[in-house]
Order: C-alpha cells, then structure tokens, then sequence
C-alpha cells in the first residue's frame, strides 16, 4: 500500500496523472476545429463535435474515475502481491526490453478479455455502459469512464501469478488507457494499411461505439486490434456509425449514469421466477429471456441495454 501510496505521482507508475494536461489540450483543440467548421457551414460539422453538458458529464465521470481507480489499487496490490510474492513459479525482470513488450502485450489480452465480458455478461455490463451513453464519440468521450473497475480484478488476477510486478501492470494499464483516448476521435480517418492490421484505431473504435447492428458488440481492443482478428470480434468501418446505446439515455446525472442497470438488474431479478432465471439476468449477455425459444438479441439491440 505504501508503494501505491509513493508512486501516486510517478510517471511510470501512474502515467495518467501527467496525461491529464495533454489530455485537456487536445480536447480544446479538437473543440476549436468543430467550432471553426460550425462556422465555416461545414456541412459534415452538422451534428457532430461537442455539447458542453455532455462533456462536462464525461469530464466530471473521468475525474470520478481517478478517485475509484486509485482505491482499486489500494484495495488490490496487497492480494496482487502476496500472489506475486508467494505463487508466481517465477519473476520477469523489469529492467529488459523483452519483458516490457511481452507485459504490454498480456495486459492488452487482459483488457481484451475484461472489455469483452463486459458487453456480454450483464453484470459486467452494468459497470461498463457508461462509457457508451454518450450520443457524441469525441476526445472528451474518452473521459466517460466507469466508478466501479470490479471486473479489472478478475481479469488482471491472473497476471502477477504469470509473474508480472504489480507495480508493472498499474504502470503498463496506465500508458494502455492514454493510448485509448486517442482512438476516441471522428476527425482522424482511416490510417495506413498496416497500422490498420495490427493497432486498435479511431475507425476501429468507432465500430466500437456504434450503435447500428453491425457494429452492435465489436472491436473491443485497447492497443491491439489483433485480438479482435484472432478471436472473431473485428468489424471494419463500413459508414460512420450511430453513436451510443440503441436508445438514448435522457439524463446527464452521474450517479444515475454509472449505476442505474444495476437498479434494473435488481429489479428483473426480483421480478423473475426461479433460480434460472434469476441468474440469468445477471450472469447472462445483456437481453438474456428466460423464456425458452424467445431469441436472445445482440447486446445494443436488448431491452436491458435500451433501458440502459
């Protein structure tokens, strides 16, 4: 805890905290250019680029969003540790190239896989659609983060019994993050070939955020596209998407944001009939039915995710 504590402020620590200024200026930036285009009766500006009670709620939510991550580290570097310490077979080195590529690599799976199953478990869901209530896909958009990281544990548990430093997987999921927000842009288009092939990018991640139903449950990478190639889940941009849930959220209240499918959990379950169905609505993809035969929709296009 008190390493956690000392390394508050250092960058390869906690690589967020000096991010944040540059964060701040490019979403000015980006800013400026929609409001240069608004004025310039550019028609492709025309809904597109920035409201200011949507950014102050996803500013606000990101600056949330600092708070709950540093708990999470506070709560988890002890267990992390002691698996670390006591468990791993053995220790990758920090002071070598091969072991930081390789950590960069791991982590990015980890995310992959908790990015994932927080589309398609409803719990997981839960915690994650905050940062899909947003109807704009901008640099702030970026910002809209979650105040309940629970499902990071699970799938960063595994890391310090392969043997990777706790220090090193706050440091490397830091850097995997600011590499994220600059994929939350419309005013990049598509990038060379073969960046395209191997990086996660602004047209990969706005699939990602769309709500029309081929894009519905897709790219889910941090740095890595290839995850998605690998695993099934990859989507080109075929047209610019619709942005956010497939029905829009009225409401610009965070604690309402971040925490009102749990309340809609909570109530299918104590509505439903039976064990089955009890855990289905919590453990199952968003929309899960607990009727036999009636289809299961893709995740956006279910009722819990258009209550969302």
């Amino acid at each position: 805890m008190l390493a956690i504590l000392e390394g508050f402020w250092e960058p390869l620590k906690n690589p967020l905290m000096y991010a944040v200024p540059v964060f701040a200026i490019c979403i000015a930036v980006e800013a400026w250019f929609y409001a240069w285009d608004a004025r310039n009766d550019r028609r492709e500006a025309v809904g597109k680029g920035y409201l200011s009670v949507d950014t102050r709620t996803s500013i606000s939510a990101g600056l949330g969003s600092v708070v709950s991550m540093f708990a999470f580290k506070l709560l988890t570097f002890g267990i992390f540790t002691s698996i670390y310490v006591y468990l791993a077979p053995w220790h990758l080195p920090m002071n070598t190239w091969w072991s930081w590529i390789l950590i960069i690599l791991l982590v990015d799976l980890a995310w992959y896989c908790n990015h994932r199953f927080s589309h398609r478990v409803r719990i997981g869901w839960a915690a994650h659609q905050m940062h899909h209530s947003s109807i704009f896909f901008n640099l702030g958009t970026a910002l809209r983060q979650k105040w309940n990281p629970w499902t990071e544990f699970l799938f960063w548990l595994p890391l310090p019994l392969l043997g990777v430093p706790p220090i090193m997987i706050y440091g490397v999921f830091g850097f995997n993050l600011i590499y994220q927000f600059f994929v939350h842009t419309e005013r990049v288009g598509k990038l060379w070939g073969p960046i395209e092939l191997i990086f996660n990018t602004p047209s990969h991640h706005r699939v990602h955020h769309g709500s029309d139903s081929i894009y519905l449950d897709r790219n889910y990478a941090g740095i890595f596209i290839i995850w998605d190639r690998l695993f099934g889940t990859f989507q080109k941009e075929i047209f610019t998407p619709k942005y956010g849930l497939t029905k829009d959220v009225d409401s610009y209240n965070l604690f309402f944001l971040q925490y009102h499918e749990y309340g809609n959990i909570w109530r299918d379950v104590r509505n439903a009939r039976g064990l089955r169905a009890k855990l289905g609505f919590i453990f199952g993809p968003p929309g899960w039915n607990p009727d036999e035969g009636a289809p299961v929709l893709p995740a956006n296009d279910d009722p819990a995710r258009a209550a969302s």
